[in-house]
């Protein structure tokens, strides 16, 4: 009995160190309002302390960069880069399956290079989905009153790491769909002799597209529960949650909608119909809580959707993301903070780092007994 209880434990242990994804140092050489710098990260949780304007979102988004090979916050490389310079390095000491593997991310010039224990990657690509992280940031909010472009970015970022083919495709479709469109402009001053290259665009688009969608639809099946039960958890409340996706390619295939609606495309010199037009409507208590939800409603949902990716991510790779809170105690109530630190404290969630203003605040909020970290900068 006594070997048994001994080799459950070491059975746990074993599955909870292969589960762990960490990051224990963090390097900065001009990245973004740094010369040169280095943090120890090591502690379970890790609170970012200073003045605004000091980087503690930039030390954050540093993080976020080396899993994702790209910054949380800005679209473009240049902007992450030290005024007057032409570049900067990131390089990370992470934990991964109980080994030390150190990822480095340089940007030079307009060139990217991702490196693994000093191994240069063939394909950046290849890199997503090894490390993951959860972001949730103050700006968050626009995944419900923004734009349907921010929800299927957002959705299109946790499909590419758990699915290679996914990403590929979407790469390839989102390249497809530019030389459609560029066809389409050309076609209103030099019109085509033949539609050769057109029938290649469609094709292409709709073989592609059809998988997309496929992924789509099955993965708000499996999210929905867990936004559910998230949502529930952090509210207190029972209102029942709906995410209703629509696409063109609920109602016809893509290859239907490219050829019936070819007309208008060539009016518009753009293509009208496609998984590039999918959107996803966030309901509660069957209202859009875009226009109804109130602001209360609208953080326990966001919080909820993103802690639901976290959980998502966790089952589909095997690991525990590390996860990023950049400021949001100053957006909760107590109840809510209450509720989201039992969560993020339960054996379901990993390495948190967050930034916070007050650190007495963090330390009083995790309690004496919790292992914490602090980096307090400026």
């Amino acid at each position: 009995m006594h070997y048994c209880l001994n080799l459950c434990e070491f059975i746990k242990t074993f599955v909870y160190i292969a589960a762990l994804i960490r990051i224990n140092k963090i390097s900065l050489l001009q990245y973004r309002n740094y010369t040169s710098s280095v943090f120890s990260l090591g502690a379970p949780v890790t609170c970012i302390t200073g003045p605004n304007g000091s980087g503690k979102t930039n030390l954050l988004d540093a993080v976020y960069y080396l899993c994702y090979t790209k910054s949380y916050f800005s679209a473009y490389q240049q902007h992450s880069a030290r005024a007057g310079t032409d570049g900067f390095r990131i390089t990370g000491d992470f934990l991964r399956g109980g080994r030390e593997e150190a990822i480095s991310a340089k940007w030079k010039a307009g060139k990217k290079e991702i490196f693994k224990n000093d191994i240069e990657y063939d394909k950046i690509t290849d890199h997503i989905g090894i490390y993951s992280a959860v972001m949730i940031a103050p700006d968050d909010t626009e995944l419900i009153n923004g734009g349907s472009e921010l929800r299927r970015k957002w959705v299109d970022s946790i499909l590419g790491q758990v699915d290679k083919t996914y990403l590929e495709l979407l790469i390839r479709y989102q390249r497809v769909l530019l030389q459609r469109n560029a066809w389409l402009k050309i076609q209103g001053y030099r019109p085509a002799t033949d539609n050769t290259e057109l029938e290649y665009y469609d094709a292409q688009l709709a073989a592609d597209g059809t998988y997309i969608h496929r992924q789509r639809l099955k993965f708000i099946d499996d999210l929905l529960p867990l936004l559910n039960d998230f949502y529930h958890r952090l509210s207190g409340g029972h209102e029942p949650l709906q995410v209703t996706y629509t696409s063109d390619l609920a109602q016809k295939p893509l290859a239907d909608w490219l050829t019936q609606n070819l007309q208008h495309d060539l009016r518009y010199q753009r293509t009208l119909r496609g998984i590039h037009k999918d959107d996803w409507d966030f309901r509660l208590n069957d209202m859009p809580l875009k226009q109804f939800g109130s602001q209360g409603q609208k953080k326990s949902f966001l919080f909820a959707l993103k802690l639901a990716q976290y959980a998502y991510l966790s089952k589909v790779l095997g690991h525990l993301p590390i996860l990023l809170l950049d400021d949001i105690f100053e957006k909760l109530d107590q109840n809510r903070m209450e509720a989201l630190l039992r969560i993020i404290q339960g054996p379901d969630f990993g390495q948190v780092i967050l930034t916070d203003t007050h650190p007495e605040r963090i330390a009083q909020a995790f309690g004496a007994e919790a292992e914490v970290g602090f980096i307090h900068l400026g």
